[in-house]
Parts: C-alpha cells; structure tokens; sequence
C-alpha cells in the first residue's frame, strides 16, 4: 500500500501523523510511505529521519494526497479536501458533529473517512482518543493556571496557594482521560480540586486513587451550578463518541462565576460545552466573556507536539498497519476499527454522526460486504 503523511497547515499544528519510527514498521511491513517535505521539522522530525526510516520524501501535499491511504492527525482544511480523492482512505481526527460544512464536503469529495475519536477496542475505551485526552488533560492545568495571571485577564490566583492563603480552587466536570489527568495536574500544583461525573464506578475508583485530597460529586445541574460559582479555574471535559458535546455549563452559570476566573473547554472540538464557548486557536487561545476568561483552542495537544506525535503513533500504528494491509478487510473484521468509519464513499457511516446531521445513515456492514 502507498500511505501518505501530509505536512498539518492547521493554526500552530506542529504534530504529525506518523513518526520515523512508525515509518519504519510502515516499511518494514511492506509498504511504501511519501512524507511530505518538513512534515515533522518543527518537532525535531527531520526529512533525513524519515529517509533513514525508508521514507520517500515528496514536495508537496498533492503528492502525498495521490496516496490511496493517507494518515494525518487533524481534520483536512479546504486547501486539503480540494486534493482528496473518492475512495481515498483518511485516517485522522475529523470530529464532524460539530462541522457540518466540512462533513458535507467530504461526502461530496466521496472519500472513506475513519476517525480516530470513535475507534473502539475490546473494552469499549476509545485507544486513539486517550492519548491526546492525557495531553489535554495536563495541558488544560497548566494553561488554566497561566489565563489566571492578572496579564492574561484573570483574577490574579495562584492555584497552589503559599503559606497562610488557601489554593485556588479547581472544578474538573467529567472524570475521564482528560478530567482525571486535570485533577492529577491540579492536585499536584496544591489545588483546592473537586471532579464530577454521571459515573459513580468511577468516582469510586478516582476516590481509591487520590484519597481525601480529590473531592468527588455526582454531574448533575445543581451541582454544577453550585460549585461553578466558587471555583477559580473549570476544566470541562465532556465526550460522547461521535456527537455534540452537550451544554451541561449554561451562560447564566458563567455569568454566576467570579470575575477573572478561568473556563477551559476541552470538548470545544466537538461544539464546546458551554453555551458561551467558541473554537479559538493556538495564535488567539483566550477571550474574556461574562467576565470569565475562556481557552477553547481545538487542537490543544499541539501545544505539546512532540510528546502528543509520539504518543498519539504508539497508538495508531496498530491499526495503520492493519489498514495499510486491505482497507476494506481491516474494517470488515475489526468492529472497533470499523467504529471509526463515518463516512464511506458519500454515505454517513456512525449513527450518531448521521443523527447531529440530520443526515441518512448507512450500516457500514452492508457497505463493506458489498450489498
């Protein structure tokens, strides 16, 4: 199979989607890679590593879109969908619930589209999801704690607190991959932390780790509403597999907050769960509204994008070198795989995708055994 790995033109996305090393499996599998020139410079990544791993370097992202198979780490931008082929698999995030024009052009570019947000494993856990969760996760700590500084617009808390003044305190809504790695960042800066969630399996469980130090509590409207208008930094971190993130934070719970705190809303990619979010980008992370400082930049893990390329190929190249192999085997006889397949050839492939959409769906089934 020939796979390309385009160079990402996103805002400040410096991650990429295979690294050298991925490279190198890639090839030694059997296949052929073209890795646009300087795909992954900016992060150490260099056309000679890629070359050394049996890499073909091409010039541009024509080239790399010839391949029947192209992997990258972001959803493709119009400069890219002009380049895409039908029946070309794209294996990336595309988060399309919450993007109808793109969705809409990519059914009429007729391609495959596999998302890595709705893969599945065994466990019913999403494997290419987590990675980049954990790194927004901690991600999401730190850059609350930086729009907390007076220059940034925020209220001017320390989250740790010092001797004799008691910590900021953190509110984390939803407690998994990202939330429990928030908590984690929070806890350790000496943060004041309570997390919610639906689940109470997994308080329980979050409770066993953490101890007293991590104050647990059942996600329901009231809480939040209650507990949003103390906290000086809310991490929100709702998903649901291939929709909407719901609006659990209205905008009179924003409006209830303190001024110059923080609202970090790590579901933006999927719509944003707050009614006051909208996407920003790494460029212009933050804007102030209701007098709370906001952070909803959609590609929070490139902040971070050499340890996020990393983790996020040890995570892929399982199933690229699947798909790499046959395409339509790989998703025929893989059902989490085939839980990342949304769109196929002009048709919508996931249900909740088709439902946010308001579009026709197509069991993925009938269109892989060729009925």
């Amino acid at each position: 199979m020939l796979i390309g790995v385009p160079k990402e033109i996103k805002d400040h996305e410096c991650r990429v989607g295979v690294t050298p090393a991925g490279v190198h499996a890639l090839v030694a599998a059997g296949h052929t890679v073209h890795v646009q020139t300087q795909a992954g410079a900016a992060i150490g990544f260099s056309d000679a590593d890629y070359q050394a791993s049996g890499a073909q370097i091409v010039a541009d992202a024509q080239a790399v879109y010839a391949c029947p198979l192209a992997v990258k780490v972001k959803e493709p931008l119009a400069p890219e969908i002009a380049l895409l082929q039908p029946g070309q698999v794209l294996f990336c995030y595309f988060h399309l619930a919450a993007a109808s024009k793109l969705a809409q052009a990519l059914i009429e570019q007729q391609i495959i589209a596999i998302a890595y947000e709705t893969v599945s494993d065994a466990n019913n856990t999403l494997p290419l999801l987590t990675p980049m969760s954990e790194v927004a996760g901690r991600i999401a700590v730190q850059v609350g704690a930086n729009a907390l500084h007076m220059a940034a617009g925020g209220a001017g808390v320390l989250l740790g607190g010092v001797p004799g003044v008691a910590p900021g305190k953190v509110l984390v809504i939803g407690a998994g991959a990202v939330g429990t790695q928030a908590a984690r960042m929070a806890l350790g800066l000496g943060a004041d932390v309570t997390i919610l969630d639906v689940n109470l399996q997994r308080l329980r469980y979050l409770d066993d780790v953490f101890g007293p130090r991590l104050k647990t509590r059942f996600s329901e409207a009231h809480a939040i509403a209650s507990l949003i208008q103390d906290a000086d930094l809310v991490v929100s971190s709702i998903y649901i597999p291939g929709k909407r993130a719901p609006k659990l934070i209205t905008r009179n719970m924003v409006h209830s907050m303190k001024r110059g705190a923080v609202l970090v809303d790590v579901a933006i990619d999927q719509g944003g769960s707050s009614e006051t979010s909208r996407p920003t980008t790494h460029s212009e992370p933050t804007f102030i509204e209701e007098g709370v400082v906001h952070y909803c930049v959609t590609n929070m893990p490139a902040a971070c994008a050499r340890t996020a390329t990393e983790a996020l190929t040890n995570a892929t190249l399982p199933y690229l070198l699947k798909l790499a192999s046959n395409p339509r085997s790989a998703l025929r006889d893989d059902p989490g795989l085939r839980q990342g397949l949304q769109l196929y050839q002009g048709q919508v492939t996931h249900a909740g995708l088709a439902e946010d959409l308001d579009l026709p769906y197509t069991a993925s089934e009938a269109l892989l055994n060729g009925q």
